[in-house]
């Protein structure tokens, strides 16, 4: 367990080897999703509390419509009403949740954020959140929405910065502020990730009960090369969901 308010490299370092071995025995990359979002949901502790520090846990990953299964298609088709979408146009894909509620333990009881089309940077623009992770990562949204072949190497080994909210209420880039981080108490918000080497960005959010240090958030810089190493034997081989989940 640790303390989220008191983090220290040494933390840091082994959470880092904790999360190296989420990939083991797994059988898709939701899998590996799963158990990212239940280790920070079980391990980052509210030290006043005892319990999660943390009110929700999510991890997505961009992915191309065209390969997405028929019914996560079907809940993108209902978030773009208006024109067919492309096969090649990325969806923000939610692959793990963990949470204090029981229906945000599981992805497919999710009410909006399934599978988050991204046809275009104005609609990207639209949705701050995403729009300001992805620029506080050091990355183009140009980047995110259509990989440059030429540049994949390079954005692959980018080192990316957090997406830090250290007051959550208030914040124009938080949504839900009546609904969500005001009832559930919600004082930070952080995300860190990066680019997989198939050109798509995979991030984890943690909604946090606890204010965040910027001192913690910075030590999350070290955490996605981590969390990549367990993606990518299962990215290469385009193993996104569970079978059993595959509809």
């Amino acid at each position: 367990m640790y303390d989220l308010t008191k983090l220290d490299l040494q933390s840091i370092t082994n959470i880092g080897i904790a999360l190296r071995s989420l990939g083991k025995e797994a059988d898709s990359l939701e899998t590996v999703a799963a158990r990212c979002v239940q280790f920070f949901y079980e391990n980052l502790i509210d030290p006043a509390t005892g319990q999660s520090a943390c009110a929700l846990t999510r991890f997505f990953k961009t992915h191309s419509y065209g390969d997405l299964p028929g019914s996560l298609k079907i809940y993108a088709d209902a978030l773009i009403s208006s024109e067919p979408i492309a096969d090649e146009v990325k969806c923000l894909t939610l692959l793990g949740s963990a949470g204090d509620r029981p229906e945000w333990r599981d992805r497919l009881q999710s009410q909006g954020h399934q599978a988050i089309p991204l046809t275009s940077e104005s609609t990207v623009s639209r949705i701050p959140m995403i729009a300001q992770l992805i620029r506080s990562f050091g990355l183009d949204i140009s980047y995110v929405l259509a990989p440059d072949p030429h540049l994949l190497m390079m954005l692959e080994k980018k080192t990316c910065n957090v997406f830090y909210i250290p007051t959550a209420s208030g914040s124009e880039f938080i949504p839900a502020q009546t609904e969500f981080v005001q009832p559930f108490g919600v004082k930070s918000v952080l995300g860190f990730g990066g680019m997989l080497p198939s050109g798509n960005l995979f991030t984890v959010i943690l909604f946090s009960k606890v204010a965040i240090p910027q001192a913690t958030a910075n030590l999350f810089k070290t955490l996605p090369l981590s969390i990549k190493m367990a993606m990518i034997p299962f990215d290469s081989r385009h193993q996104l969901f569970q079978p059993s989940n595959v509809i």
